[in-house]
């Protein structure tokens, strides 16, 4: 593949499995290979953004961005590590519009943060709950008392 060549000063390590191509990349090199993916080899539509929390000392956090090239039928899977203890990376809002709805999903339920981003707020929860429910140390059962819960209905007959 020839974007790999002239990428690899951009990427970590390729993969390949099951006909499809992954690119993994550093926080630094990030924002540089994703405009080159778009404006040069026509990456022109992103299809999802994925957050995994692995867990584990270091670089905790992944972001998993699903690429396609519409006309030539090509997809590419870009992903980046990111720490614990600063989990934030450039948008790429500018880059494709529909970026917006998956990252702020990201920064909800997974605290990762995108600067520059246009309207970075939460889409499920209320802007001061302190949580991100899909990181592995929040409570299955949710954290007592921070969400008030709806009033209980008696039960419906059935007619």
């Amino acid at each position: 593949m020839q974007v790999q060549s002239e990428l690899a000063p951009r990427l970590v390590e390729v993969k390949q499995y099951a006909s499809e191509t992954t690119f993994i990349t550093s926080r630094e090199h990030f924002l540089p290979l994703m405009e080159a993916l778009r404006h040069k080899y026509g990456f022109d539509y992103l299809v999802d953004v994925g957050a995994v929390d692995h867990f584990e000392e270091g670089m905790r956090f992944e972001l998993v961005y699903n690429l396609m090239h519409l006309e030539a039928r090509v997809r590419l899977r870009v992903k980046v590590r990111l720490p614990e203890e600063d989990p934030c990376i450039p948008t790429v809002t500018h880059l494709w519009p529909s970026a917006d709805w998956h990252e702020r999903e990201a920064w909800d339920m997974m605290g990762i943060r995108f600067e520059g981003h246009p309207d970075l707020r939460r889409m499920y929860l209320p802007e001061d709950f302190g949580y991100h429910p899909l990181r592995k140390e929040f409570p299955l059962l949710g954290i007592p008392g921070t969400l008030p819960l709806p009033p209980k209905d008696p039960p419906k007959p059935y007619l």
